[in-house]
């Protein structure tokens, strides 16, 4: 009975508990080993938090202590809910420029009410993200190609990589939103390097790869700051302040994220509603990609459905709490997986600390060069550009390779949601192009084996009355017409083979078409005086009712389970005037039909 539900496409229902307290899943792999890794972790992703979201408030046209307040509740409310053990959800660069482009156009940047559009839209989102996951519209995570994730994320950690080299540099460029404006703009200004800047950013670099090789279990994140911040003071103490220029960071106001509530309005709602239903879509891709690309790392099962309600109520819940859109952060989540997290408790761990060291430490972050976070930014995009397994991939697969390439290329000069949903497309059109022509192989028996099993082998002679033909994927609208036109080819190179046998045990779905196409090949070869007959068709096809009148038709008689059932009925239908004089003597019944004939001969 459970084999015929999952034929059917039914699926267990989750348990209740699984859907309300997620968290009750993993809290077993909670041990006082990796809650140390976590905290470590979460402590190194809420330094690294407090200039990124001051950077990307600012991107967003939000007051700066925004993409702190984005980095905290958020953070925590995602990790409890979602389903990947290493997705930290935030403020992003990417998120950020979308919202800076949907509701700069409504309201003045960084004025009230902006910020009431951006926390309106940061709970539509939430909404419409809830709702998916509830939908178990989750399952679109199986669309997004490994190939998708590994292109992606391969463009993403080279776009980190060129947005700090200005800090590194000690650059002053103005904004840009693409990768080749970047590149511009720092050959450009390439004679404005600050050799001071640079030398702290090359510090940094190194003391983090020197702790990663010498003290893997110290987290290299918070050797590389420490050593990065101490040189760059032994760098003004030695030369003096005014000669050693190096820019901070700068310090942040001290205060929680204030309680805020959305503002709805019929008016609010329809200028949103469309920038609502992008921001989302964008939102869980990057989320759910970054969630991929992570889960593939350490062999997690992703739970799609719930990574959606996560990060639904990620939204919800932060934009009562000063929040606007939040997502999966590529730099976060890498730093995180870098630093050795564990558990959702590093993201835990890391948006509470955040909460702290906004009250206690934000001050502080006058002192932290610029030059220090670039150089750990630099260190997690060449750790998430996954090189080894980039040339595996061009070596195996060439449509996989197409796929990546395009999605790199297309994340280097689109918009990432756009990239991503090119390479997705692209995924798709490759597997539907594959599907939609399923393999048609003529089967013969092999005579060197005693029980003659079917093969493929064009050597071997065949049956002059009855073609044997394999179909192997499903025969649905897409891949009717190949079929048709493979088996077509087949009946006009052999005539004489009025008699065809579809072996059916590789196709796994049959739609109306496909049935259609049957019951019009069953016409046509009656019509030339022979039958069609269908081998190893199974049960979940023949079960539906639809599809089931049209078995019917074609002739509940022609249709057999086993190949000796099969062989053993169509045999004495055959026009025994061609089987005197055939040769080729391929199925044991015309073996034992000769030798009951020459006794028979003897006989007499």
């Amino acid at each position: 009975m459970q084999d015929g539900l999952a034929g059917c496409g039914i699926t267990p229902k989750k348990n209740w508990k699984d859907t309300l307290f997620p968290f009750l899943k993993w809290k077993g792999q909670v041990t006082r080993t990796t809650m140390r890794a976590d905290l470590l972790a979460g402590l190194t992703g809420a330094i690294v938090a407090l200039p990124q979201g001051v950077a990307f408030a600012t991107i967003a046209g939000m007051p700066p202590e925004y993409g702190l307040y984005t980095g905290m509740i958020p953070a925590i409310i995602a990790a409890l809910y979602g389903s990947s053990w290493l997705l930290v959800s935030g403020p992003t660069t990417a998120a950020s420029v979308v919202l800076y482009s949907a509701l700069s156009v409504h309201a003045p940047p960084g004025t009230p009410e902006y910020v009431q559009l951006a926390l309106t839209l940061t709970m539509m989102v939430g909404l419409v993200q809830f709702v998916m996951g509830l939908a178990r519209f989750g399952a679109l995570v199986n669309f997004i190609s490994h190939s998708v994730v590994v292109g992606f994320t391969a463009g993403a950690a080279l776009l980190i990589a060129t947005s700090q080299l200005k800090h590194l540099l000690g650059l002053i460029i103005p904004r840009t939103h693409h990768f080749h404006e970047t590149i511009h703009a720092l050959l450009l200004n390439i004679e404005g390097l600050n050799p001071y800047t640079f030398a702290v950013g090359c510090v940094t670099i190194i003391a983090g790869i020197t702790c990663t090789r010498l003290c893997p279990k110290f987290p290299s994140m918070i050797a590389s700051m420490l050593f990065g911040s101490f040189f760059a003071l032994l760098l003004q103490w030695l030369l003096g302040a005014e000669t050693v220029q190096i820019a901070t960071v700068g310090a942040l106001p001290a205060t929680l994220p204030p309680l805020s509530a959305p503002h709805f309005t019929l008016d609010i709602f329809r200028k949103l509603a469309p920038v609502a239903l992008a921001t989302t879509l964008f939102a869980l891709t990057e989320a759910v990609s970054i969630a991929r690309s992570l889960a593939d790392r350490t062999g997690q099962n992703l739970d799609g459905n719930q990574e959606f309600i996560g990060q639904g109520l990620s939204n919800i819940v932060g934009s009562f709490f000063s929040g606007y859109v939040a997502t999966g952060s590529f730099n976060r989540s890498g730093l995180n997986y870098q630093a050795g997290a564990k558990t959702p408790m590093a993201a835990i761990f890391g948006g509470s600390i955040l909460i702290l060291l906004g009250l206690l430490v934000a001050p502080l972050t006058a002192y932290l060069p610029n030059a220090v976070m670039s150089g750990i930014l630099l260190v997690v995009a060449w750790s998430l550009f996954d090189l080894p397994h980039i040339l595996k991939i061009y070596r195996t697969s060439f449509s996989e390779a197409v796929i990546l390439t395009v999605t790199f290329v297309g994340t280097l000069v689109l918009a990432l949601e756009f990239a991503i949903l090119l390479g997705i497309m692209l995924s798709l059109l490759i597997y539907l192009n594959r599907t939609s022509h399923p393999h048609v192989l003529v089967r013969v028996p092999d005579k060197s084996y005693p029980y003659r099993p079917f093969t493929t082998d064009p050597k071997l002679p065949e049956c002059p009355q009855l073609k044997i033909v394999r179909i192997d994927g499903s025969l649905y609208f897409g891949a009717v017409n190949h079929v048709r036109e493979a088996i077509q080819r087949l009946r006009e190179q052999s005539p004489d083979q009025k008699n065809l046998l579809i072996v059916a045990e590789g196709m796994n779905f049959i739609d109306m078409a496909g049935a259609e196409y049957l019951l019009h090949l069953t016409e046509e070869i009656r019509k030339n005086g022979g039958t069609l007959y269908m081998l190893g068709v199974k049960e979940g096809i023949c079960s539906h009712f639809r599809l089931a009148q049209y078995f019917l038709e074609i002739g509940a008689e022609n249709i057999f389970e086993t190949k000796p059932e099969a062989i053993a009925e169509i045999y004495p239908r055959l026009d025994k005037t061609y089987c005197k004089n055939c040769k080729a003597r391929i199925f044991l019944e015309c073996e034992n039909e000769l030798s009951t004939e020459k006794i028979a001969k003897a006989l007499s």
